[in-house]
């Protein structure tokens, strides 16, 4: 890929989601020059509906580099969660069980807290970039990106890249040799957003025999609500009152009987599916987020996985440029990959246990058995409540 008059520029990366922003935010901040090139609108990016739980160690990483101050006025510090088989519930006490607690804080927060902190810096963020073109480069040749935007064709010769571009962008296809192990489930997660009370104080993962339920919420007067799904369910056929009538079905009665119901704000389907790339770098080009791994949703994973990412990818970016030690940047994806590895297993465990996978008899009496193990074991709890904080000392 040859490109006469490219700008020079330390860092090219693709995707301006949170990760994205993120690691242009740490890069910036350690004095280290890049781009981000992104192909929707700034609009679009900032108004999609996403996660919402963040681990502990995602939000002290949002602190430290001075992203936290709305977030310790907006975001819900959350010290456990509810979970419910048929009518019977279990609390699971992370503060008890882990000494943690994990905070309700939005993605599309999160997305605009880092746009507003790169407005002030400056950075160079491309957003409608079109044709996006990468080429990772070798040893001895640098890595390169090529969009159009606004008519105009630009270039970037990069010393390398991040593909932080999700699953449907370029960079993943830009790793010649690369596995991809995944696991598409039958089922999706019918969302829906409202201005309404939460129904709890706390996320509320119900497991029933119509289907997976979970009552969550974005603050103390916005509540978000799912419902699961076929995978393909026409949004259509889901009216705001069929909506409700079911998520009230499949909550335990108790609680259904507090639902506070409003207008949708926002309504979606989200596929389940798990999703790997081995390995996460190849030359220059190095991934991170939904552009290397995708979890279902159950386990609150994705966003702080992809986040974390980005926080072991800077330090390895740092390395490199402060002291010229690049042996961080050999060993980020393997050094990713375990955790990756991690967080795909519980999520994959926490959605079997919790939805409705298999139509049959037998698989929901293992569902109804799994609860009342948990029930009766405080280790099999901590094993839960270690997973869903994310484990001390994760790099």
């Amino acid at each position: 890929m040859s490109a006469p008059g490219a700008t020079r520029v330390a860092v090219g990366i693709i995707g301006a989601g949170p990760a994205g922003l993120m690691l242009g935010w740490l890069l910036a901040r350690a004095g280290i020059e890049c781009v981000i090139v992104e192909r929707q609108q700034r609009a679009h990016v900032e108004a999609r509906i996403r996660a919402g739980v963040l681990e502990p160690g995602v939000v002290d990483l949002l602190r430290t580099h001075e992203l936290g101050a709305r977030l310790d006025r907006e975001g819900l510090a959350h010290e456990g969660v509810e979970l419910a088989c048929g009518a019977r519930q279990l609390r699971i006490d992370f503060q008890a069980l882990t000494g943690k607690v994990v905070t309700v804080y939005g993605q599309t927060e999160i997305t605009r807290d880092l746009g507003q902190a790169h407005d002030a810096l400056g950075t160079r963020i491309l957003y409608g970039a079109e044709d996006v073109r990468i080429s990772p480069g070798d040893a001895g040749e640098d890595a390169m990106i090529q969009c159009v935007l606004d008519g105009e064709q630009l270039a970037f010769r990069c010393d390398f890249v991040a593909g932080c571009d999700g699953f449907h962008g370029p960079s993943r296809q830009a790793v010649p040799g690369r596995r991809e192990f995944e696991r598409v489930y039958p089922r999706g997660w019918l969302g829906l957003l409202c201005d309404a009370p939460p129904v709890a104080p706390e996320l509320i993962y119900a497991s029933h025999e119509r289907g997976f339920a979970l009552a969550s919420m974005r603050s103390p007067t916005r509540s978000r609500y799912y419902v699961e799904v076929g995978a393909d369910e026409d949004l259509a056929a889901w009216p705001d009152a069929r909506f409700w009538e079911e998520l009230a079905r499949r909550l335990p009665a108790e609680v259904a009987a507090r639902l506070v119901t409003a207008p949708a704000l926002e309504k979606s389907i989200a596929p389940l599916r798990s999703f790997v790339v081995e390995p996460m770098q190849h030359a220059r080009l190095f991934l991170a987020g939904d552009a290397a791994h995708i979890v279902p949703p159950t386990g609150a994973k994705g966003l702080n996985l992809a986040l974390r990412d980005v926080e072991t990818l800077a330090r390895a970016f740092i390395a490199r440029f402060a002291r010229d030690d690049e042996q961080p940047l050999r060993e980020y994806s393997s050094a990713c990959l375990t955790r990756v590895w991690r967080a795909e297993r519980f999520s994959w465990w926490f959605t079997s246990v919790t939805h409705r996978l298999q139509d049959d008899a037998f698989g929901r009496r293992l569902q109804e058995a799994e609860f009342a193990h948990l029930a009766q074991s405080r280790a099999a709890q901590t094993v839960l409540a270690e997973n869903y904080v994310g484990v001390s000392g994760e790099s």
